[in-house]
């Protein structure tokens, strides 16, 4: 599979191949791209419709609910339809539905309908940011929680346009959104690396914290996640499709393109829980302090 390096770490492009034809080899490299290079675009896909880019989703993974809460009107209930008439704009820096407990672990977006100019997407590199960060402080945020809370973006929608009912997600009908707890740093579960799990869209709050404080260290790690050497941008031709790992990556749709439409599709893949480097480590230190009895060890 030809894959093409965007920069040293972070993002790439695959040429050459048809999405909705893939042999299982192929669908197992893309899965590992995906964890290397954390954004992978795959340009000239334009015969992909709704139907197929689900079912590339399934060879990767379990497709999701489009969204927890958005009504995308006539599509598949597993697509999100990012409709620039519907309010459908992504201009601030976030991670994809992180206000869940089990946040997605991949996107997978299409274009639909692209403006003539503008709608650009950047991707940022968490797990870089996480590592040029310096040592002392690498090590303070591996022990923070932050808070995510979807109310600010959906709160009014799923209480006036939903009328408290949204979609069915993980099993249940999503009625309310409660704030959840993750790690400010996340330990990938298939590479082991770290890397910030904080975003501007969801994140409200370090928890145990005061609120000048909390603001002050959201406001240091954004800052370092999205530096210029952090980021990549894509420019948006008719037929594209990305995919990336929400488990190592934050993105930001520019809203530049003034009235034009601009319509993109998207599907998820189900994820697990996010688990910090302090609860990754806990087991063994309890066990080492005697805390947790071994299965055969003395006493």
């Amino acid at each position: 599979m030809p894959i093409t390096r965007l920069g040293p770490r972070f993002g790439a492009e695959i040429h050459g191949i048809d999405l909705g034809s893939l042999d299982d080899g192929q669908v197992v490299a893309i899965r590992r791209a995906l964890v290397e290079h954390k954004v992978l675009f795959v340009p000239g896909q334009g015969r992909l419709d709704d139907a197929a880019q689900i079912e590339f989703g399934r060879r990767l993974g379990d497709v999701t609910t489009g969204h927890p809460i958005h009504d995308s009107g006539d599509v598949a209930p597993e697509v999100y339809a990012v409709d620039s008439q519907d309010n459908g704009f992504a201009d601030v820096w976030h991670t994809d539905v992180t206000f869940v407990q089990r946040p997605p672990a991949i996107s997978i977006l299409r274009a639909v309908s692209l403006p003539p100019g503008g709608g650009d997407t950047s991707w940022a590199d968490s797990q870089l940011a996480y590592e040029s960060l310096s040592p002392g402080l690498r090590a303070w945020v591996d022990t923070l929680t932050a808070a995510h809370d979807g109310s600010r973006e959906f709160g009014y929608y799923l209480a006036q346009r939903r009328k408290g009912r949204g979609n069915v997600w993980e099993g249940e009908v999503f009625t309310e959104l409660k704030p959840v707890e993750h790690p400010v740093v996340r330990v990938h579960p298939e590479s082991g690396r770290k890397g910030l799990f904080v975003n501007p869209g969801f994140t409200s709050h370090i928890v145990g914290v005061s609120e000048y404080e909390s603001r002050g260290v959201l406001d240091i790690l954004y800052a370092h996640l999205t530096k210029p050497e952090h980021t990549v941008r894509h420019r948006w031709q008719p037929g594209d499709v990305a995919l990336w790992d929400n488990r190592s990556t934050a993105h930001y749709a520019n809203r530049d393109y003034g009235d034009q439409h601009r319509v993109m599709h998207r599907i998820t893949l189900r994820g697990d829980v996010p688990v910090g480097p302090v609860t990754a480590l806990r087991p063994a230190e309890e066990i080492h302090r005697g805390a947790v009895a071994v299965p055969g060890a003395p006493g």
